[in-house]
């Protein structure tokens, strides 16, 4: 098609389709733990705070996502027995995460995986390269949130 040299040059583009078949190839690496990649990286940030220490509010502000995406990730964590929600022993209008024991067995498995995987990249592309392209990245989300007329979110 003649779309397909403006798609393959297209930073927006490539960085749709890289996170689409990187998200992808992640769900099916952490299907044998019953998770998918967004369930995995909240089940590993729940596992990283102290005990009660995270509010889904928190959560949706650190992976900048609706707060209604994040109740449906810890409904489906709740239903497979990983994580329970608490009533805030300090503000009763909010909620607490706390993991089950299999949810703390879960995200440390999780966690191996996914250290696993940064180390492979580390090795096969270098750290210093890695952070450049983060860097990169960094510049053409910004360039493309002032494109779009919106400050940093």
């Amino acid at each position: 098609m003649r779309i397909e040299a403006f798609l393959r040059q297209s930073p927006i583009v490539q960085t749709s389709r890289i996170a689409r078949r990187v998200e992808a190839s992640l769900n099916l690496l952490l299907r044998g733990e019953g998770l998918t990649f967004f369930e995995a990286l909240v089940l590993a940030a729940i596992f990283f705070e102290k005990k009660g220490g995270i509010q889904p509010s928190h959560l949706a502000e650190t992976f900048q996502t609706t707060r209604g995406n994040i109740s449906h990730c810890i409904s489906s964590l709740e239903a497979k027995g990983l994580v329970r929600r608490k009533i805030d022993s300090e503000d009763a209008r909010a909620l607490q995460l706390v993991l089950h024991p299999a949810g703390r067995r879960r995200a440390v498995r999780v966690v191996g995986i996914l250290d696993r995987m940064q180390r492979h990249f580390e090795d096969k592309v270098g750290v210093k390269e890695l952070e450049a392209m983060i860097r990169q990245m960094g510049v053409v989300e910004e360039l493309c949130l002032r494109l779009a007329g919106v400050s940093s979110l």
